[in-house]
Formats: C-alpha cells, sequence, structure tokens
C-alpha cells in the first residue's frame, strides 16, 4: 500500500470505522533514521488504533525505529516481509526476508525488546521455489521463537524473479488453506488472513478459520466496504452513516489541513472511490480529480463535488 495508507486516508477511513486497526504505508529504518521522522510518522489522535508498518533487516536500526513508534504513541509495530518489489529486494527487506527465517527472528527479538508495543509480522505463505508448508511452518516456528506471537499472512507466495509486482497481486492462486492450517497447528498464535477479500461475508467466514482478516486494495478503492464493520465484527449497535455524512464529517478537517499549507487534493484522492457504485460517483470522481490540483483548490471543492453528483441523483445531501 505504498503511497496509499498515508495519514489523510487512515484519517477518512477512520470516519467509516472506528474500530478496524489501520496500517501506515510502509516505511523503510533508513527515512526514518536518516530524514525527518516527524514527515512519516506524525499522524491525528483519531486514527487509533493505528499500526507502524517497517521494512527493514538491521536488527538495530528495526530497534531504534520501535522505540520512535512507541514514542509517537503507535499501537503496534509490523515488519513487513511480504514486499515483493524490486526496491524492496534491493534493500534486503520485505519478501526476499523469508528464505532468512533466523534473521527476521533477531529483528523481531531486537524490536520486542526495545518497546513494550505488540510486534508483529506480515508475511507470505512462500517465495519462488522456497513453498513447501514445511519451510512456512519453520518460518513461523523460528519468528515466533523471536518474540512474535501475531501473523498477518497474504495467502498468496511471490515470485521475486520473472513478475512484476503488480503481476505477483493474482499470480499464483490464493490458498486460504494453507493459512487455515498454519492456525491449526500453531493454536497459540494468532494468524490474520490478507490477499483478495471483498465482502464482510467473507470477512465472517474466514473469522471460523483465523483471528483476523486484513483487507488491503479493495477498502482503499471501495471503503464504504467497511461502513457495517463496527456492528457486524465488533459488536456495535451504533446505526451506519451515510455517505454524505462522511463526507460532512471530512470538512473540517480539510479545511483545518488546508490552512496548515496541505494540497485539498492530498486528502481528496482518497475519497474517490466513496461512491462506488451509486448513481452519480462517476461525477463525483471526475470532479474531484479534475478540479483538484489546478491552483488555488480549496475545500470548497468537495461542496462542488457532491453539487454536480446531485445534479444526477438528487437523492444525495448536499453539504454546506
Amino acid at each position: 500500500m505504498l503511497d496509499w495508507t498515508d495519514r489523510y486516508c487512515r484519517y477518512f477511513l477512520r470516519r467509516i470505522s472506528r474500530h478496524i486497526l489501520l496500517y501506515t504505508e510502509m516505511i523503510t529504518t533508513g527515512a526514518l533514521l536518516h530524514r525527518d521522522p516527524a514527515r512519516f510518522l506524525d499522524f491525528h489522535p483519531e486514527e487509533h488504533p493505528v499500526a507502524l508498518q517497517l521494512g527493514g533487516s538491521e536488527p538495530t536500526a528495526l530497534a531504534d525505529c520501535t522505540r520512535l513508534a512507541d514514542e509517537w504513541h503507535y499501537d503496534e509495530v509490523n515488519l513487513n516481509v511480504g514486499c515483493p518489489s524490486d526496491r524492496v529486494q534491493s534493500g534486503r527487506f520485505g519478501a526476499c526476508l523469508m528464505a532468512e527465517p533466523e534473521l527476521v527472528a533477531d529483528c523481531v527479538a531486537a524490536m520486542s525488546e526495545a518497546a513494550p508495543l505488540p510486534v508483529t509480522v506480515k508475511h507470505r505463505i512462500g517465495i519462488d521455489d522456497m513453498d513447501s508448508y514445511e519451510q512456512l511452518s519453520r518460518f513461523v516456528a523460528a519468528v515466533s521463537g523471536g518474540g512474535c506471537s501475531t501473523f498477518i499472512v497474504h495467502a498468496r507466495k511471490a515470485w521475486l524473479q520473472g513478475l512484476s509486482p503488480k503481476q505477483n497481486r493474482e499470480i499464483p492462486r490464493l490458498k486460504y488453506e494453507v493459512v487455515h492450517r498454519l492456525k491449526k497447528d500453531f493454536p497459540q498464535l494468532e494468524f490474520v488472513i490478507n490477499g483478495g477479500f471483498k465482502t464482510l461475508a467473507q470477512v465472517e467466514h474466514q473469522l471460523e478459520h483465523v483471528d483476523g482478516v486484513m483487507i488491503g486494495r479493495e477498502a482503499y478503492q471501495n471503503p464504504w466496504v467497511l461502513a457495517d464493520a463496527d456492528r457486524r465484527l465488533f459488536g456495535e449497535a451504533a446505526v451506519v452513516r451515510t455517505r454524505g455524512e462522511i463526507v460532512e464529517e471530512m470538512l473540517p478537517f480539510i479545511e483545518e489541513q488546508y490552512a496548515l499549507g496541505v494540497p485539498v487534493h492530498r486528502i481528496t484522492r482518497h475519497m474517490l472511490g466513496l461512491f462506488q457504485g451509486q448513481p452519480g460517483a462517476r461525477a463525483w470522481r471526475r470532479h474531484l480529480s479534475e478540479f483538484g490540483h489546478r491552483p488555488g483548490a480549496g475545500p470548497g471543492l468537495v461542496s462542488d463535488a457532491l453539487s454536480q453528483m446531485s445534479r444526477r441523483a438528487p437523492d444525495i445531501p448536499q453539504v454546506s
């Protein structure tokens, strides 16, 4: 989710669900330790619960970043051992680390000792020709020995050579049964399954087998998939709000950030999919996309986009 789940995206998604755990985009240890950490770590208090996702392979550096996460009051630190991109591999982190379970265990141990935050690991079910269940279970056993008790598992193996990261989102096929087997073989550990989920019904089905479900691209492209999550998954009796109410809640934040010099399009780009499948959705997306980058575009852009929708769908509420 590089360049997607920034602080503005997370603030927006938090308006839709109060209880889901949000993750930052993957941030490298070098970026945090050798540049301005506030640029990457600052977030709005209303984003809680929120996890910091790190990319790195050097235990000392990861420990230093975990201390920063604690200082910034994150709720969890996650080590990404699942990203297959060439850029990530060249830095010796991401999915290529699945070939070095002892190193990942050392990283987790250093992170766990650095601060009292939960340390989790996100990984694939295998890489290249290292894709047997025995190799996967050895990886989990080794990393849990380093102090990790929660594993977020993308149920698709990663081809580090021969496929682009985009292709690796669809090839090879997802194998949910492998993650289910991990849960049976390691009942003392928590397993969160990831990969291809598009509905809360699918999430509820998976929760019969594992401890949690991670939704990535679908939650970004169609954020309303999360609208009923608090009631269905967390037992909250709250009434689901409308999309128009979500927009209305966003306006003070957009105005506040605009006054601080944040271009409106940096926030509204994450809101393009809010009305997906609804009458006027195309007009909403077009207006935000076409006018958001223009000089002088201000918070009124959002109200204007709703007005464009209402001309095509009269039941869309106006926001003043």
